[in-house]
């Protein structure tokens, strides 16, 4: 099973559009997958908007048993648009 996540998880998850309930249900379970699947860093697409997603998932951040630390996007990376998580070991 290990084996099949780690070829099937993407580096990256989108959630642009949705509302913050959804995409904190599919962040966290995307983040479950990716620890699992051995990612170390993994860019989340939230997009800039109002900020209510990236703001939201901040909070789910901070709570999520697998993120080690989390920083919003350089420029080259999505800049205000996207938040990169590093996962714990």
């Amino acid at each position: 099973m290990y084996k099949a996540k780690a070829q099937s998880v993407s580096m990256q998850c989108d959630v642009r559009g949705k509302n913050l309930d959804d995409a904190e249900m599919d962040v966290d379970k995307y983040l479950d997958d990716a620890y699992i699947a051995g990612l170390k860093e993994v860019t989340i697409i939230h997009g800039r908007g109002e900020g209510i997603l990236k703001d939201g998932l901040g909070n789910l951040f901070r709570r999520q048993k697998h993120v080690d630390f989390y920083r919003k996007g350089k420029y080259n990376e999505g800049g205000e648009g996207v938040t990169i998580v590093t996962l714990k070991e």
